[in-house]
C-alpha cells in the first residue's frame, strides 16, 4: 500500500497504514515526548505526555493511527505547558530525589524535566510514604518512584503470559505490586528488562545500580530525544 502523507508542525511526513502518530514522527526525525510508550509494547495511552492536537482535538500520539491529510500540532506553547504540568505533577506526587537515585542519568522522567526546563513544580509536594520491597532475590521495588506507566506489566511476563507485576487499590492509594512466586523465578534477562523498561528508578536490578558511573550514562551524554531528531527523514 502507498504511503500516507501527513504534516507535523507544518512539516510533511510519510507514514505507513496502521502507524500511530508517534511512530510516524520518530521515523521522520521528530521527537514527541512520552513516558508510558515503549517501542515494541502495545501502547497504553496512560501518561498523556505525548498528547498532540489534531484539528483542534487533543489525542494521545501513541495510540492514534495516522489518516491521510492529518495535520498534527506537536511543538506549540500550549502543549509544551501541558507537558510541563504533567511532569511537574509526577515529581510532586512521588518522592524523586534525583541526586541519590541509582537511575540518575538513565531516568526518562529526569531527562524530560531537563528538556522541558522544569525548575520548581507549580504543585505542592505530596511526600507519600510508600513501602519499599527488597524481598525479591533479583529486583528492588521502590514504589516512591513509580509513575504508573504500566510498562513493566506489558514487558515482563512469566510462563503462560502471566503478569509478574500489577497494581493494587485505586486513586491516591494505588500501588505497584508483584507476584512473589513469579518474581522469584525471573531469569537474569527478565530482571534486566524490568529495570530497562522502567522509565524511573522504581524497578532496579540488585547489584548493578552503579555499574555505569553517574556522568557517563545515557542522558548524561545526550538529551532525551536527540537520537530521534538526528535521524534522517524517510
Amino acid at each position: 500500500m502507498s504511503d500516507i502523507r501527513i504534516t507535523i508542525d507544518g512539516r510533511e511526513c510519510l507514514a505507513r497504514p496502521g502507524q500511530t502518530i508517534i511512530e510516524t514522527a520518530k521515523e521522520n526525525g521528530i521527537y514527541i515526548p512520552a513516558l508510558c510508550y515503549y517501542e515494541g509494547l502495545k501502547p497504553a495511552g496512560a501518561c498523556r505526555v505525548c498528547t498532540v492536537r489534531v484539528s483542534g482535538r487533543y489525542m494521545a500520539a501513541c495510540t492514534q493511527p495516522v489518516t491521510p491529510g492529518m495535520a498534527v500540532e506537536n511543538d506549540i506553547p500550549e502543549l509544551r505547558d501541558m507537558r510541563q504540568a504533567l511532569i511537574e505533577m509526577l515529581f510532586a506526587e512521588g518522592n524523586h530525589f534525583c541526586p541519590a537515585c541509582e537511575k540518575s542519568g538513565n531516568c526518562e522522567l529526569q531527562a524530560l524535566a531537563y528538556r522541558l526546563q522544569i525548575l520548581v513544580p507549580r504543585f505542592p509536594y505530596q511526600f507519600p510514604q510508600r513501602p519499599l520491597d527488597a524481598s525479591d532475590p533479583k529486583l528492588f521495588l521502590e514504589r516512591n518512584r513509580c509513575i504508573q506507566c504500566r510498562r513493566c506489566l506489558r514487558a515482563v511476563l512469566a510462563e503462560g503470559d502471566k503478569n509478574v507485576f500489577g497494581f493494587l487499590n485505586r486513586s491516591q492509594q494505588v500501588s505497584l505490586a508483584k507476584d512473589p512466586a513469579l518474581a522469584a523465578r525471573l531469569t537474569e534477562d527478565q530482571a534486566r528488562r524490568a529495570m530497562e523498561v522502567c522509565p524511573t528508578g522504581a524497578l532496579l536490578r540488585k547489584g548493578v545500580g552503579f555499574a555505569v558511573p553517574i556522568g557517563r550514562r545515557k542522558f548524561d551524554l545526550r538529551p532525551i530525544g536527540s537520537d530521534i531528531e538526528k535521524t534522517n527523514p524517510r
